[in-house]
């Protein structure tokens, strides 16, 4: 679909989009934060630090969705030749790597009250800044390289590289012994998260996912711009 479509009429679209989802975004965000930060219970043993993960899994999560998206993006663009799909890739990297970074800052604050100390090497805090490499890599490749087969290749490499290391992240704690603690949250079995923690998670996730979704189309847009003030007419 998106390879018959011209940048104009996909820019008419997405143009409008910002305004709507920052609302969205400010709204979601206002009841996480009174939930996370007000309304949820401190933990029997980390007290007030706990609130801490209301901000570190939710960037945890995005930003391994984020690579997960990008990498099969990346895939598909480069087998069927869809260009568009290079540029949604593109253009969700920078969220991808904003929360990478929160992920692995929260990370550290929570641990200095829970392990003793800023940084750990880890198995889950290395392999989570190793993906980080990864996204820079990434926007790095994007660049350097001014040649568009050249850049989709590269970028599609990168992503297919750094893809190995996302289950790492995930089952880190399972295969190693490790500071990290175990999964609280699982689809397939019953979580040892409380409610009244769950809650405040899920609605803080929405919030960062909105807010991804924000750069996003900023970052997007301003693609569209280029393509359009270049005159070419397919993606």
């Amino acid at each position: 679909m998106f390879k018959h479509l011209k940048p104009n009429k996909i820019f008419l679209l997405t143009s409008k989009a910002p305004k709507y989802v920052l609302l969205a975004f400010i709204i979601i965000l206002s009841i996480g934060l009174t939930e996370a930060l007000i309304l949820s219970p401190e933990d029997y043993k980390q007290s007030h630090s706990v609130r801490i993960m209301y901000v570190h899994v939710p960037a945890a999560w995005i930003s391994l969705g984020t690579f997960s998206a990008i990498t099969l993006l990346s895939l598909v663009g480069y087998i069927f030749k869809i260009r568009n799909f290079f540029l949604i890739s593109k253009s969700l990297a920078p969220s991808g790597l904003l929360f990478n970074i929160i992920a692995l800052v929260t990370g550290s604050i929570w641990g200095k009250p829970t392990w003793g100390t800023w940084w750990a090497w880890d198995a889950r805090i290395t392999s989570m800044l190793i993906l980080a490499m990864f996204y820079l890599m990434y926007l790095v490749a994007w660049r350097i390289y001014k040649d568009d087969d050249k850049t989709f290749k590269i970028t599609s490499i990168i992503t297919l590289l750094g893809i190995i290391n996302v289950p790492i992240i995930k089952y880190s704690v399972d295969w190693w012994n490790t500071l990290h603690q175990p999964a609280s949250i699982n689809i397939l079995s019953k979580s040892s998260i409380h409610i009244s923690m769950l809650y405040p998670l899920i609605i803080m996730t929405a919030a960062f996912a909105l807010f991804s979704l924000l750069i996003f189309l900023m970052k997007y847009n301003t693609e569209l711009i280029k393509i359009k003030n270049k005159g070419l007419d397919r993606l």
